[in-house]
């Protein structure tokens, strides 16, 4: 007879390698939005969430931002976004 009542036993952890870590968050209008959007160290997206969000202030008390997201290394991470949007953007480097 079984002792797990009906439900299976966990599986074993299998070692897949982690998440990269955030290395960049750009808060940047999207449509009339303002977005927060985390970026790795290669600049690939991660996620996008509400820049009006606590977490936000969180994330970069400290910090100074850095210029616009105009330059080249960006053209490919904010393609969606106009070239008004994205020198409006700023650009936080995350301490890791």
């Amino acid at each position: 007879m079984s002792q797990d009542y009906g439900g299976e036993a966990p599986r074993a952890h299998q070692g897949a390698p982690h998440r990269e870590r955030t290395r960049y968050l750009v808060v940047i209008d999207g449509g009339g939005v303002t977005v927060a959007r985390l970026f790795g160290r290669g600049r690939e997206p991660l996620g996008d969430f509400d820049a009006g969000t606590e977490e936000v202030a969180t994330m970069i008390k400290g910090l100074e931002p850095a210029g616009g997201a105009a330059g080249a290394e960006w053209d490919r991470a904010l393609e969606g976004h106009s070239a008004a949007e994205r020198a409006a953007a700023r650009v936080y480097t995350l301490d890791v």
